[in-house]
């Protein structure tokens, strides 16, 4: 084994002892350093291949439906603008239900996840759960019969049927935080608002957005229901091609019903990917 080797500096001086490279060091595996690049959150694959097929799919849609022969009746059913505004309608049922859905389930998970109302949360996840196992269709015909034909019934129950997604991965995601890290929070003089809004909610993040994703799909898929109570959307031009047995109006409103849901699944995964704190990603 050869003596540590003295380092001579430029003066003369002799410098620190220095062991001999022995070759190993280059094996050692070495922090990045703070500049190094980091993987992109959304990759081009994620950005076009979903919009690339639904493009595809309604282009070939659109095709078939210009070749295919319309009776009198179907034209009846597609005129004066009634594909623009079924679509129209179902985006403002999907909008509005979800929107009413995350200002009421968030703060409720929140208050849920307290000490003074946690006792509260076997109540109000049955009644969530309550509201989503009731068949959609049973519940909208109840909200008719109570608060008559229109939009207003459709909405309800729509929000109803989309609480549960959203409430209860609220309440998981809390229940999930570290409780040293609260403590941690706590002990540096943090306020209860300042440990919820800075710790908690950051932390649950990605399990909320996934219950949003959820119930944003399900908002989709319900509000074809909303003809049944006077609401319009999409589920018109269905209802219209079974009971009048016109494939052409029916395969138009079903294909347009799927490429919104899978366009507003792919615009929720895209936030669900920017909006999760850049903390939660080391690992992964």
């Amino acid at each position: 084994m050869s003596a540590p080797t003295g380092r001579r500096d430029e003066d003369g001086s002799e410098g620190a002892l220095t062991a001999p490279d022995d070759g190993d060091s280059e094996h050692e595996p070495r922090p990045p350093g703070p500049g190094a690049a980091s993987a992109p959150r959304v990759t081009w694959r994620k950005l076009t291949v979903l919009p690339v097929v639904l493009v595809l799919v309604l282009l070939a849609t659109w095709l078939w439906f210009r070749q295919a022969s319309l009776d009198a009746l179907s034209e009846n059913a597609l005129a004066r603008g009634a594909v623009t505004k079924a679509l129209w309608q179902h985006i403002q049922l999907t909008a509005i239900s979800t929107f009413f859905v995350l200002i009421i389930a968030i703060p409720l998970g929140i208050l849920l996840t307290r000490r003074t109302f946690r006792k509260a949360t076997p109540v109000a996840m049955a009644f969530a759960n309550m509201g989503q196992a009731t068949p959609a269709l049973g519940l909208l015909a109840l909200l008719v019969i109570w608060l008559g034909i229109g939009r207003r019934s459709a909405l309800i129950g729509i929000i109803i049927y989309a609480i549960l997604p959203v409430l209860s991965n609220t309440i998981a995601g809390l229940k999930a935080n570290d409780p040293t890290l609260l403590e941690a929070a706590r002990g540096i003089g943090m306020s209860p608002t300042g440990v919820l809004t800075r710790v908690e909610l950051p932390l649950a993040v990605p399990l909320i957005l996934a219950g949003v994703r959820t119930a944003l799909v399900l908002n989709v898929g319900t509000a074809t229901l909303a003809v049944f109570g006077g609401g319009g959307g999409l589920g018109v031009l269905i209802t219209t091609g079974i009971t009048s047995q016109r494939m052409p109006v029916l395969v138009l409103g079903s294909v347009l019903t799927v490429a919104l849901a899978l366009l507003v699944d792919w615009l929720a995964s895209l936030a669900e990917l920017l909006l999760r704190p850049r903390g939660l990603e080391v690992g992964t």
